[in-house]
């Protein structure tokens, strides 16, 4: 179930064995996580069955490795899933959707747009109520324009679709997003509000010029009967692109900003010249309680302004590495153009 570290020797813990009646368990807890300390019978994992309740204690002392059960589990899955995918008559995923260009493509294009916009959505909210203290309303004020953006843009480009080449306008689009991106990577908490309003009009501009089209060109070489069953991956590539992007910007947020935090107190030392204004030692002073508390806040603000940057130019990255898959597109043929919303949601 888990792997600890002791004295440079590596020790499996494994669930004891609870009998044959036993049918099936669910893990109530974990105790620990991957490079905790923990010494020898301290409590792992709580876990219940349909007969007895287990506590199941580490045989050794040392450092959580990791943990393996959650890999057990998704690889399992995955196995199930492909076999079921690759054998099955009727399977969940027609997997021939897949020898369709533009599907495959607009499918991964997707997932990446799904990461960059919505992730920019979970960062940009603590980055406003937290670092630059606004609060709930006007925060939302301040991200409005956002869908204003994205909405007049997707009017513009249904006018603007069969006159001008699709791939032009996912290009533009992408370089709209990465753009609003590399603006992101130069704000600190006193950027104006005019500028996170304009910032964002952009960024949804962008998404605007991304949506329709992407949609029209990745069913248009789709056979008809078959866009019922891409409808549904396509949706689903965009919603799990999502999840993934929030979940890693949150991880590099957290750990950028304990890195970043070190990094920056590493330099802060007694003998630091800086402290030889007298203003600053009055405010900041490392010699008294309250002089280090407000220059652990200086600190703190400072890990995570960087940390927020790095993020933002991460999707930067990633918006304008999309760009090739551009190139992989073939046009949507005029029938295709006529009826591109019927595979909008």
């Amino acid at each position: 179930m888990a792997t600890g570290t002791a004295a440079q020797q590596t020790v499996d813990v494994v669930t004891p064995a609870a009998g044959e009646s036993v049918t099936e368990g669910t893990i109530l807890e974990w105790h620990v996580k991957v490079g905790d300390f923990i010494k020898a019978d301290d409590t792992i994992v709580e876990i219940s069955t349909d007969k007895v309740d287990l506590e199941l204690p580490s045989p050794a002392t040392g450092a959580v490795s990791e943990i393996l059960i959650e890999a057990v589990v998704c690889a399992s899955a995955l196995y199930i899933f492909l076999v079921h995918t690759f054998t099955a008559e009727n399977s969940f995923v027609n997997p021939r959707l897949f020898l369709d260009r533009n599907f495959s493509v607009g499918v991964l294009f997707i997932f990446i747009v799904g990461i960059t916009y919505l992730a920019s959505l979970a960062l940009l909210t603590p980055y406003l109520q937290t670092l630059m203290g606004y609060p709930v309303v006007t925060a939302g004020i301040v991200m409005g324009p956002r869908g204003l953006g994205t909405m007049a843009c997707m009017f513009l480009v249904g006018r603007l679709i069969g006159r001008i080449d699709i791939r032009l306008l996912l290009m533009i689009g992408l370089l709209l997003t990465a753009w609003a991106m590399y603006d992101m990577t130069g704000w600190n908490p006193n950027v104006s509000q005019w500028t996170i309003a304009v910032t964002g009009f952009i960024q949804g501009a962008g998404l605007g010029f991304l949506f329709v089209p992407l949609t029209t060109v990745t069913f248009a070489t789709l056979a008809p009967e078959q866009r019922a069953d891409g409808t549904g991956l396509y949706n689903l590539a965009r919603n799990v692109g999502s999840s993934v992007g929030i979940s890693v910007v949150s991880y590099l947020l957290t750990r950028n900003n304990q890195v970043n935090h070190a990094t920056i107190a590493s330099h802060v030392t007694a003998f630091n010249h800086a402290f030889d204004n007298s203003i600053v030692r009055q405010a900041l002073s490392p010699w008294t309680a309250g002089g280090r508390a407000a220059l652990d806040q200086v600190i703190q603000t400072q890990a995570s302004i960087i940390s927020y940057i790095d993020d933002f130019k991460l999707m930067m990255i990633l918006s304008l590495a999309a760009i090739p898959l551009v190139l992989l597109l073939r046009s949507a043929p005029a029938s295709a153009e006529d009826d591109h919303a019927m595979v909008m949601e």
